[in-house]
């Protein structure tokens, strides 16, 4: 009563409206006949019958009523029981007005072409459940519905906008109209939405396909379950307490209320006294009031009677508002579309002076201008019939909310408009399940954060993936990322993978304490070099300093000067003009040194050869062979970095892969062939001179410089050895860096192990460094 007595209430408003209305129907009082079917489809065409045929015997093509009967039907609540009216009314050509929810079987103008439905197409129904959805973040969503066409064709207008948007349906299920406990697979349903992992289960049908399945239900408890469901499905048609403390939460999906003007003030205007001829008023009071109307009353065991009076303005708020949260404003559209259709029919035959009630053909006129006309003054949708009427659908979004007391009611909480693609969701009016102390969550899996892509498991939905974090130089900065976005070349990662940062320049510089440590001890081994040198010159004179041509000790301390000075071309910001120098500078010096080596080493084994008797060496002891060695061993060297400047000479790079968050400002050889044939050309000469100061080394102490010389040698060519697999094994300016100290320490190498021995006699222990101490040597 409380559900269905809203729809009489709607008819007599209306035609009382209208009745009113001077402009509408001047001259012409509508009245109307109630028809109950109960639900029905057999009463439905026993209805129809007597409609046709009048209250005696229902004799199909005969009326025993001297009344007219009425012009048009408004009716039924349901498909099915619209169809089974139109069976019987359409053979007829008796105008159908449907108020029940929107069918597209009943557009098929071919088996029901006096059918004119009330009920919104809901054509954006699955647009806005999806913009809900997206608006909580739920994602893996649970599907049941109807089987029949209207549910079917929803089921597939969800899909394709739940794919477009990324989500995903954890479950879908048919309920047959014909639900049945008994029957397995219907058994199952619910078992399957108990173990979804889904926390929110879309329920789409109308009451009456869903009847079974709504007392069904009430043996099942959904713990952890949101139920979200249209308001064509009253879900507490069973009326059950303990199945609606259950539903307690549910979101409802309905079509935006159009207020009625004095439709309220209408209903609070109602009671027994005035309306005594309202049969249904003394069923609905005594069940919103709990009492009884008189002493006749069916309850009176059970309730006491109903003080004097009571009218609607009593009701309870939570009951008052149920009715008018719940009722369609389909029959009031319905009554005036048919009141607008016979007043235009009228106008357009006023010269005829027809009748009312007297036309043997008033029903099929109507259908000429039942087919668009506007029926609510003042409206922004214009009916016309079963065209595309509605071309902005609103949804307001309900929740229902139970209360202690076996009262429930529907609290507006939102709307949504698809069309427009608005939302509005006021979540603090929500009153969630108790199962959820806050705003319910469905997804199947944790979204992606920044830094993260997705990857979906193999034969699973797309909402269903694996988070991998995104490679060395890629990104993704919003959640969810299909994948990586890789970052400029002069940019680089974060660490959380979530943004590009700009590269830092690099290169070994002077500030930085490596550099600042190389420059050092390349300035420190260069002052003391040439402090050597100094020493040497001063006490050029002396024995340990003429003994093995002195003149080939000057250059090889000088060659060091310049091989410690030439390592700082490879330290500060790279130019084309240090790129060019640094390598060809070194190359050359170094030669230099070891040609000198070398030609010291010669020497040696040269000065004990010529002292065997009539050794023809003698010629080749003097400075001039030495010096002419030295001199062809460095313009080979020369020759073969000019053919490298000439061909592939070294160029200024920016070197932005080696090293993920720097650009290294370094200098590319521009040839290895080159390189490393310079450097192979210096380990023959290094590999040369230590062969031949190793064979020298047992040669007299005296003048015997080839152990020191194979020491130096020694360390020379363990310094370059390392570097080579240290080199190729290293990047950016820690490269640079480990060529540098391999110049330092073979430089120091050579300058240690050569002439610390001497200096310490020099300076240190100038009492053996005469001529006399030198001939007892020579002459033991």
């Amino acid at each position: 009563m409380l559900k269905h007595y809203q729809h009489f209430l709607t008819l007599q408003f209306a035609v009382d409206q209208i009745n009113k209305d001077p402009h509408l129907l001047p001259n012409i009082t509508l009245g109307y006949q109630l028809l109950n079917n109960l639900h029905s489809n057999k009463v439905a065409v026993e209805n129809s019958l007597t409609y046709l045929s009048g209250k005696c015997l229902t004799i199909p093509n005969y009326s025993c009523d001297r009344q007219h009967k009425s012009v048009a039907v408004i009716g039924g609540m349901s498909s099915a029981l619209s169809m089974s009216m139109a069976t019987i009314l359409g053979l007829y050509k008796v105008p159908q007005i449907t108020y029940g929810p929107f069918d597209p079987v009943l557009v098929d103008k071919v088996q029901y072409p006096y059918v004119y439905q009330m009920g919104s197409k809901e054509s954006t129904l699955h647009l806005a459940v999806v913009q809900l959805m997206l608006h909580f973040g739920w994602t893996w969503i649970g599907l049941l519905f109807s089987d029949n066409p209207r549910g079917q064709q929803f089921f597939l207008d969800l899909e394709e906008a739940m794919v477009m948007h990324s989500m995903c349906l954890a479950f879908k299920e048919k309920i047959p109209e014909n639900f049945n406990e008994e029957d397995r697979e219907d058994h199952l349903i619910f078992p399957k939405v108990i173990e979804s992992s889904s926390k929110v289960v879309f329920i789409y049908g109308n009451t009456y396909s869903l009847l079974k399945f709504s007392i069904f239900m009430t043996q099942y408890i959904l713990y952890g379950k949101i139920l979200v469901t249209t308001i064509s499905w009253d879900i507490s048609a069973p009326r059950n307490s303990k199945i609606m403390s259950h539903l307690h939460g549910t979101i409802i999906f309905s079509q935006a209320k159009r207020e009625i003007p004095g439709f309220k003030d209408f209903l609070r205007s109602i009671n027994s006294t005035v309306n005594s001829e309202d049969i249904f008023l003394k069923t609905f009071w005594e069940v919103v009031f709990h009492c009884r109307i008189s002493e006749e009353s069916p309850v009176k065991m059970v309730y006491s009677l109903c003080p004097e009076g009571l009218s609607l303005a009593d009701v309870p708020t939570h009951d008052l508002d149920t009715i008018i949260m719940t009722l369609s404003s389909n029959i009031y559209n319905a009554v005036y579309l048919l009141a607008h259709a016979i007043h235009q029919m009228l106008q357009m035959e006023i010269k005829e002076t027809l009748e009312l009630g007297v036309h043997p053909l008033l029903s099929w006129k109507l259908h000429y201008y039942l087919k668009c006309v506007n029926p609510v003054p003042g409206a922004n949708d214009e009916v016309c019939g079963d065209e595309s009427r509605i071309m902005a659908e609103t949804y307001d979004v309900l929740n229902l909310q139970f209360f202690p007391g076996s009262f429930e009611t529907l609290v507006k909480v939102g709307e949504v408009s698809p069309f427009n693609k608005g939302i509005i969701i006021n979540e603090e009016d929500i009153d969630w399940p108790g199962d959820f102390p806050q705003t319910p969550i469905s997804i199947c899996s944790v979204s992606c954060g920044p830094g993260f892509k997705k990857i979906i498991r193999e034969r699973e939905p797309i909402c269903c993936f694996d988070c991998t974090l995104c490679s060395d130089r890629e990104i993704s900065n919003q959640t969810d990322a299909q994948k990586c976005l890789q970052c400029p070349e002069d940019q680089h990662p974060s660490k959380e993978r979530d943004r590009c940062l700009p590269k830092t320049i690099t290169y070994l510089a002077y500030e930085e304490p490596l550099g600042m440590a190389l420059a050092s001890a390349a300035l420190c081994f260069s002052l003391l070099t040439a402090l050597v040198l100094g020493v040497f010159v001063k006490h050029r004179d002396t024995p340990i300093v003429k003994a093995n041509n002195r003149s080939l000790s000057y250059t090889l301390l000088i060659s060091l000067t310049l091989c410690f000075l030439c390592s700082l071309l490879f330290i500060g910001l790279p130019t084309q003009a240090t790129c060019l120098l640094r390598q060809i500078s070194f190359a050359v010096v170094f030669t230099l040194a070891i040609a000198s080596i070398l030609a010291k080493t010669l020497t040696v084994v040269l000065a004990f050869a010529a002292t065997k008797p009539g050794s023809g060496l003698r010629k080749w002891l003097g400075s001039t062979t030495s010096y002419f060695l030295i001199c062809i061993c460095t313009l080979i060297q020369m020759s073969l970095c000019g053919i490298w400047l000439g061909t592939h000479a070294p160029f200024l790079e920016r070197d932005i892969h080696s090293e993920a968050s720097l650009i290294v400002i370094q200098c590319n050889e521009g040839s290895l062939f080159f390189f490393y044939s310079v450097l192979g050309y210096m380990g023959f000469l290094a590999l040369v001179s230590f062969m031949m100061a190793f064979l020298a080394r047992k040669l007299p102490d005296t003048f015997n410089e080839a152990k020191y010389l194979t020491f130096a040698m020694l360390v020379f060519c363990s310094v370059w050895i390392s570097f080579l697999p240290t080199y190729q094994s290293t990047k950016g300016k820690a490269m640079v860096a480990m060529e540098v100290l391999s110049i330092l320490l073979s430089s120091a190498g050579i300058l240690t192990c050569f002439f610390a021995p001497k200096c310490y006699v020099i300076l240190l222990r100038s009492d053996r460094n005469t001529l006399e101490i030198l001939k007892n040597k020579v002459s033991l």
